[in-house]
């Protein structure tokens, strides 16, 4: 599903965010992945879904070699993927509706079939009722629930989550969480880098701990591990 081999980021200012990783992910696995600020974290997510491209090693994901694979061939792979930041990224001139159907417009889905799976997906979120309003209209929780919806509209065999709940309220961040684990109980792979050391200590899965750029602990059931 997602394996990476010895794998070096090293940016041309000279740091180098990840050093060696090597990790292997199975599908349907829900991994955190956490570690101090600046420890490689958002490097090691990036490399996923190839916002960054690694210096040196080898990572695959869905069968695809990212390493080796050619710029104008990464819409292809995202398509294949959700990717859930911690802004949002919603496109504010597009209602809720239209910002999850634009992930299968790009893709020439038939409009029939876009709207019977916004719908769906949107229901699945909680925001079946609220398919016509704008971004600004909704609140962090909400935007963030879209964000969700759009990312899995696609039926993705993986969802990348990097800090999901970094801008919400508690209260919010527990709702944001119990929809992943709604997703991931239906095969989905969760990857998920976090600071949240409650969501990682009560929601128990496998733990990833980055530091230096290097995997310091890997562990199914971990704790956080930090304090906050």
């Amino acid at each position: 599903m997602i394996e990476m081999k010895n794998v070096m980021k090293k940016y041309p200012n000279g740091v180098v965010a990840t050093n060696g990783i090597s990790v292997n992910i199975k599908q349907g696995e829900f991994v955190y992945v956490v570690g101090p600020s600046g420890a490689g974290k958002s490097t090691f997510i990036k490399l996923m879904y190839r916002e960054e491209r690694a210096t040196s090693g080898e990572i695959i994901v869905n069968g695809i070699n990212l390493t080796s694979l050619k710029n104008k061939k990464v819409p292809f792979l995202r398509r294949q993927l959700g990717v859930v930041f911690q802004d949002f990224k919603l496109l504010p001139r597009l209602n809720v509706y239209e910002n999850v159907a634009f992930a299968l417009e790009v893709i020439e889905k038939e409009p029939i079939e876009i709207r019977r799976r916004v719908m769906e997906v949107l229901d699945l979120v909680g925001l079946k009722h609220k398919a016509r309003m704008f971004p600004n209209e909704l609140s962090g929780g909400e935007q963030q629930r879209v964000s969700i919806a759009r990312s899995i509209v696609n039926i993705p065999k993986v969802v990348i989550a990097d800090e999901p709940t970094g801008n919400l309220d508690p209260e919010t961040s527990w709702e944001i969480m119990n929809l992943f684990e709604e997703i991931n109980s239906r095969g989905t792979t969760i990857v998920m880098a976090t600071h949240n050391r409650e969501i990682v200590n009560t929601i128990r899965r496998r733990v990833i701990a980055i530091e230096g750029g290097m995997i310091v602990r890997d562990e199914h059931g971990g704790e956080y591990g930090y304090e906050i």
